[in-house]
């Protein structure tokens, strides 16, 4: 037992979680990895936002219509990303844009969702006061509905963006999955700890910037918010 112990002491020694080597050695693929990352989180979230706006000002005010649309991104966002990337290779290849579509169907509940939700929190004595003083439709929409629905908007990209930072991982099934491409290197180099914690740090690091990019403009765009 005493052997027993001392061999698996020493495979861990070997093999540590925590290795500045591997970091220093390979910083060009991390580099490269983390950029990719980004760029799915980036490409899929502004997608998402792109459709989520105008559909949702398209059902806005009918029950039936928005109730059609959110449950249909509802389903969507049930499917499983392995298998919503399956489903997607064959039509697009094993290309960035499959990466992109899958995750830019996984934000469209939440930015739906929330463009509904912050248009539907205008009260409604402040549109009159708008037409009252003569603003068309088009005015209303973008000098007051907007901008009025906006911390809940940037709070819904918000959850978006933290959200496909951990989504993207799994766009390694096509071969553009970011920092996911490192983890599963880990685990396919005989459980390589460090390889598998560096992806997995540096995918936490993106989330907690993400988040904290976000409350920052969300703070800066409504000051009357803090007010």
């Amino acid at each position: 037992m005493h052997i027993l112990t001392s061999a698996v002491a020493h495979l861990d020694a070997s093999n540590p979680w925590i290795s500045v080597d591997f970091v220093r050695e390979n910083a060009d693929a991390l580099k490269a990895a983390t950029k990719q990352h980004v760029q799915l989180v980036l490409l899929s979230v502004g997608f998402g936002l792109l459709l989520a706006v105008p559909l949702a000002l398209l059902v806005r005010g009918h029950r039936r219509l928005s109730g059609l649309l959110l449950g249909t991104t509802g389903v969507i966002y049930t499917i499983p990303s392995l298998a919503l990337f399956a489903l997607l290779a064959p039509i697009t290849g094993l290309t960035l844009t499959t990466a992109v579509v899958g995750l830019t169907a996984y934000t469209l509940l939440i930015l739906v969702r929330n463009v509904l939700a912050g248009l539907d929190g205008v009260p409604e004595e402040v549109r009159e006061s708008a037409r009252a003083m003569g603003m068309g439709r088009m005015r209303l929409l973008t000098r007051v509905e907007l901008p009025l629905a906006l911390p809940t908007i940037v709070a819904g990209v918000r959850v978006a963006t933290v959200s496909n930072v951990a989504l993207a991982t799994v766009g390694v099934v096509v071969s553009y999955g970011g920092l996911g491409q490192i983890i599963f290197l880990g685990f396919r180099s005989n459980f390589y700890k460090a390889e598998i914690f560096t992806g997995t740090a540096l995918c936490v690091l993106l989330a907690v910037i993400a988040d904290l990019v976000f409350l920052g403009l969300e703070r800066l765009l409504t000051p009357w918010a803090r007010r």
